[in-house]
């Protein structure tokens, strides 16, 4: 078990983190330049910035938008602080970053980390139960909008079990390669699920503000198109 434990944290961590951190780039990068190319060619280049920003924001923190979905709105936003403010600001975590770089930085209480820990979870499971129950989001989801909520709240599972012992069914050895490979696993999903979207969001308005943006003379195109040219606007 000791050979697979070393497996897991190192090339297999390696290779997962550096497959998350490339698949990110390659996201941008393909959106940026995508923007790019849209805004060389779009006839009206004023753009609000002031405007996306706030727009932007208001997309990482719906507030506006819970009085529709009160319930899952607040769930998704409980979730998503709970699952970053874990990993990065754990004690843990921290020494291991420090030992292998030499960087650290101020870390949360033990405490505090079970308490999000928790709330990962419950989180997780209740995303996943308001989804299949909502006739709305039922029609339009497929099997990794159910699926992938668990399987990043199980490396938050496993970690839970290490840090409590008494809770821990499994030998330590056997908690700790879980736990590890959960969490490269998800490494691996975040550039090709809907996980990318924790590298994509702060660009969501900026691409569908240039998206209106239209080249000169393609209203003309459009109405080819729809086959309703001459027609007055």
């Amino acid at each position: 078990m000791e050979a697979w434990l070393e497996w897991a944290r190192e090339p297999a961590f390696i290779c997962a983190f550096a497959f998350m951190i490339l698949g990110i780039i390659r996201h941008v990068v393909l959106t940026m330049w995508g923007v790019w190319r849209v805004m060389r060619r779009a006839g009206d280049k004023k753009i609000s910035y002031t405007q996306i920003l706030i727009t932007t924001l208001k997309w990482l923190f719906p507030f506006t938008k819970m009085k529709n979905r009160l319930a899952y709105s607040l769930t998704s936003v409980v979730f998503h602080v709970a699952i970053i403010i874990v990993p990065i600001f754990l004690g843990g975590h921290i020494a291991l970053w420090a030992r292998g770089l030499g960087v650290s930085w101020p870390a949360i209480s033990n405490s505090v980390a079970d308490i999000l820990t928790i709330i990962a979870l419950i989180t997780a499971v209740a995303l996943v139960i308001q989804r299949a129950s909502a006739r709305a989001t039922r029609a339009i989801s497929r099997l990794q909008d159910y699926v992938i909520p668990l399987v990043v709240a199980l490396p938050y599972a496993s970690g839970y079990l290490l840090m409590h012992p008494n809770l821990n069914p499994f030998k330590y050895e056997v908690a700790l390669f879980i736990h590890v490979m959960s969490a490269n696993l998800v490494f691996v999903l975040i550039p090709i699920t809907k996980l990318s979207h924790m590298a994509l969001v702060p660009s969501v308005q900026l691409v569908s503000e240039v998206a209106w943006h239209w080249p000169s003379h393609s209203g003309s195109k459009v109405g080819v198109a729809l086959e309703k040219e001459g027609e007055p606007i």
